[in-house]
């Protein structure tokens, strides 16, 4: 049985080793400039340095550069992907096919993970973009287990899903955040609104609280709870997924390390002895819940339809 990829999201180079003697056997990283929503910021030289420290434990690095570009950012392309290329990621995350244009021209042997959060959504369309030169899909975080599996075993690409973490329920471009307050007359206490990470949209009927920030690619709200299915990765290992994803935005380094612990720890007992894992798989979940703020409880997202928004 092949143990799928752990990947996780490291808020800073000095993320790298830790995670790495956790368990992550990938890491996806980047900048504000190019990618959507990343857990930390990494300048050029922090790039670099993250892959150099990540090939040394024989780890991956991925790059995002997913965000939506439009026109002003087409010929930084080129360059970027040129210096992902010196710097020796292991691929880049795209969801633009601009990147995939330009990665053809710059690094035409670059491996490129297609991503666009919500698209990803049947086989043929993973398989498009494949043919397209794509290795690997990045599923939508709306599907059900059911799909999940079925697309696996139709795909002609490597599959990636997302097992734990919150996840994007909306963006716009635009700064809606920022133009509300300043409509109210309130821009001075929001100046330093891209650096705030304790704003919250709060649904009263639902008692729901959707953590709301901007950043360079405009305002993004996220889902109330977290996903977790610690506890029901079984069907997706014995379907062959390829990638299990931790996504740590708006978290914690000692969170997300104590959350791949846990994963390397359920996905290393499942594949090795089954029934142990189910077993174990509710003191699993436990643990899980026990490292989770008092205001994100855990949920399974989409996988079995318990999610509704």
């Amino acid at each position: 049985m092949k143990k799928p990829e752990l990947l996780v999201t490291p808020l800073a180079v000095s993320d790298i080793e830790p995670l790495a003697a956790a368990g992550a056997d990938a890491f996806m990283i980047g900048e504000e400039r190019y990618g959507l929503r990343l857990a930390g910021e990494f300048s050029r030289e922090e790039v670099k340095e993250a892959i150099a420290l990540a090939h040394k434990h024989d780890k991956k690095v991925y790059v995002a550069m997913n965000a939506l570009f439009h026109n002003d950012k087409i010929a930084e392309l080129d360059g970027y992907i040129s210096f992902l290329q010196q710097a020796g990621a292991d691929a880049i995350v795209f969801g633009d096919p601009a990147v995939l244009m330009a990665a053809r021209e710059a690094a035409p042997s670059m491996k490129l993970h297609w991503n666009t959060e919500t698209t990803a959504t049947n086989w043929y369309t993973c398989n498009y973009w494949g043919r397209k030169g794509a290795k690997r899909a990045v599923l939508a975080r709306e599907l059900s287990m059911d799909t999940i599996v079925e697309m696996k075993e139709n795909a002609e690409v490597e599959i990636e899903v997302q097992v734990h973490g919150m996840t994007c329920m909306f963006q716009s471009k635009r700064s809606l955040l920022g133009n509300y307050f300043e409509y109210r007359g309130k821009a001075m206490e929001i100046e330093n609104r891209k650096e705030q990470k304790n704003m919250f949209l709060h649904d009263e009927e639902r008692h729901n609280k959707y953590p709301i920030y901007e950043d360079g690619n405009g305002t993004h709200i996220m889902s109330p709870n977290d996903m977790c299915i610690v506890d029901e990765l079984g069907d997706m290992i014995d379907a062959g997924v390829d990638s299990f994803k931790i996504d740590g935005v708006m978290k914690s380094s000692d969170y997300i390390l104590e959350t791949t612990k846990l994963y390397r720890k359920a996905i290393d007992l499942y594949v090795e002895d089954e029934d142990q894992y189910e077993e174990r798989k509710d003191e699993f979940l436990e643990e899980a819940k026990s490292l989770q703020p008092e205001n994100r409880p855990l949920d399974t997202g989409f996988f079995f339809k318990e999610t509704v928004y």
